[in-house]
């Protein structure tokens, strides 16, 4: 019996040792497979819109945050129609940028939705956090929709709420 604790208390340690979790929205999906490789033509409507998102929100006090996980949902509403992305970038409650999430503009199909996920230990963003997305569509068809979708569980508690992007440009 003591072999077999032993065993236990040792496979934790070797655990615990290992690196920190990784934040996942570093390191998103791989978007080579969703770039555009041909020229688009000039004939599109361009677009810029702005998403609210919260990688925490306030608890009790303005000293107490409580830590989420975002969903960043970018959906084509379009049934015939594919929408292109070329930015998408990640800012801070203060204004600064965090990240883009891909260099190359982007394709999504008719009716496609594409997520960026912005990981519970990802605090990067704070309670101010925003996405700034520049896009295209063909002339005639639906603009993009941007949600964000907030989560966060514990024990028997849970917290979600959604926010909807508003075209700023």
């Amino acid at each position: 019996m003591k072999k077999l604790f032993a065993l236990l208390f040792i496979i934790i340690l070797i655990q615990a040792c290992e690196d920190p979790m990784e934040v996942s929205s570093i390191n998103p999906v791989n978007w080579e497979r969703r770039t555009v490789n041909t020229a688009l033509t000039d004939s599109m409507m361009v677009g810029e819109t702005y998403l609210s998102v919260y990688s925490s929100i306030y608890s009790f006090t303005e000293h107490r945050t409580h830590e989420l996980t975002a969903t960043v949902s970018m959906r084509n509403t379009n049934r015939a129609d594919t929408i292109y992305i070329d930015k998408a970038e990640y800012f801070n409650t203060k204004g600064e940028p965090i990240r883009s999430y891909f260099e190359k503009t982007i394709f999504i199909r008719p009716m496609e939705t594409v997520e960026i996920v912005i990981d519970e230990i990802d605090k990067e963003g704070g309670t101010g956090a925003n996405f700034l997305f520049e896009w295209r569509v063909p002339i005639n068809s639906h603009e993009p929709l941007f949600e964000g979708v907030m989560i966060s569980t514990s024990g028997q508690q849970g917290l979600s709420f959604t926010t909807q992007g508003k075209r700023v440009e």
